[in-house]
């Protein structure tokens, strides 16, 4: 596996999670008490041995940047290779604006010429799983394609107008893709991991924008399966995946792992998940406290009730305050007689003195970053 190298890409578009990612990339979106949606990404790769991971950024990246640092946590910060981070690079004509990920790509040529790799597993950001990357990278050379592309056939990540869908042959090859069709027509949900040889995405890039093109389902992808001018593979993952494109879609992401299974298939022993450390005491109940199916982070002060939520790192519940199937982020504060329902506070948001706060369930209440209610 020293012979493969990842790139993240993290530009997708963010309009349907509001107030979640107006200071931050999805990419960095806090999930599940401890963790960041990068945080599964890069563990995938680095579980698989990969030794050269970079995360191209492209807006609100400052967040991304803090939490990654130096790769440390992941053991990316040896001599050789490592993590690199990849924020825009600005001239005349780029903006800090890439049109998409062959744009972002030729951007960041130079990263890719001085990678010493054969192979690269490009990957987007929006999908949180946690995949067997060696089983893949092993079926794409087992099967000898130029190109291998992963999918699920889970349907909870399949989108009405949004979304790359296949047919897959029982080969393995690709038959047919679509693009954002109005409803899908195939099971197969791409989930935006490819595999190739970086000499020929280095070429497939480089002919791509010199025509003008910007999607790489759309414009390359696409044309080499209807065409067959190369063959076209794909995987499948097993394991559960979830596409983070929504509110709705983040509040429902927390709330599954909240359960057992979920969270042991998510989490296998041998497919470790590695976070940014943060230096906390463990977290504090005080007494005659109810916290019933909730994920508690360390530095939690919990003195009043709690029910199916997740709580991140240094949350404060006051004494006769009541949350019910909420998210609270790193420092938020619910305090005393306060009653929240299906709700998300973003980091540092504090909730007042006998304040009353209950969302519908398809719906949640999203308080952002420092906002005082």
């Amino acid at each position: 596996m020293k012979d493969v190298m990842g790139v993240i890409y993290t530009g997708e578009n963010d309009a349907r999670l509001r107030e979640l990612t107006m200071t931050r990339a999805i990419a960095a979106l806090p999930v599940a008490g401890r963790y960041r949606v990068i945080d599964f990404l890069v563990s995938s790769m680095v579980n698989a041995r990969m030794r050269n991971v970079g995360v191209i950024m492209q807006k609100n990246y400052h967040s991304l940047m803090d939490h990654l640092g130096s790769g440390k946590e992941w053991d990316l910060h040896g001599k050789n290779d490592g993590l690199y981070l990849l924020p825009p690079f600005l001239t005349r004509e780029n903006v800090g604006v890439y049109n998409g990920l062959l744009d972002a790509l030729r951007n960041n040529t130079n990263y890719l010429s001085r990678s010493r790799q054969e192979y690269v597993v490009l990957s987007g950001s929006n999908f949180i799983y946690n995949a067997r990357m060696r089983e893949f990278i092993k079926f794409h050379l087992d099967s000898g394609a130029e190109i291998t592309l992963m999918y699920t056939k889970d349907p909870s990540v399949q989108r009405e107008e949004f979304g790359t869908y296949m047919n897959v042959a029982e080969d393995g090859r690709i038959v047919d893709l679509e693009k954002d069709p109005t409803k899908p027509n195939n099971d197969a949900t791409f989930m935006e991991v490819v595999i190739m040889r970086r000499d020929l995405l280095r070429q497939v890039v480089d002919k791509a924008v010199a025509h003008g093109y910007h999607d790489l389902v759309r414009d390359v992808l696409m044309p080499m399966v209807q065409t067959g001018q190369a063959r076209v593979n794909a995987w499948e993952h097993k394991g559960p995946v979830w596409l983070i494109d929504s509110v709705q879609a983040f509040f429902r992401f927390n709330m599954d792992v909240l359960n057992t299974e979920t969270r042991q298939a998510l989490f296998p022993a041998d497919l470790p998940v590695f976070t940014k450390v943060r230096d906390e005491m463990p977290a504090r109940y005080g007494e005659d406290v109810t916290c019933v199916n909730s994920l508690v982070a360390d530095g939690c002060i919990i003195e009043g009730t709690v029910e199916n939520s997740v709580l991140f790192r240094g949350v404060r519940i006051a004494p006769d305050a009541h949350v019910k199937n909420c998210i609270i982020m790193q420092d938020g504060q619910v305090h005393s007689g306060a009653y929240i329902e299906n709700c998300i506070l973003d980091k540092q948001a504090v909730i007042k003195r006998n304040a009353r706060l209950i969302g519908p369930d398809a719906y949640p209440i999203v308080i952002a970053k420092n906002v005082v209610i």
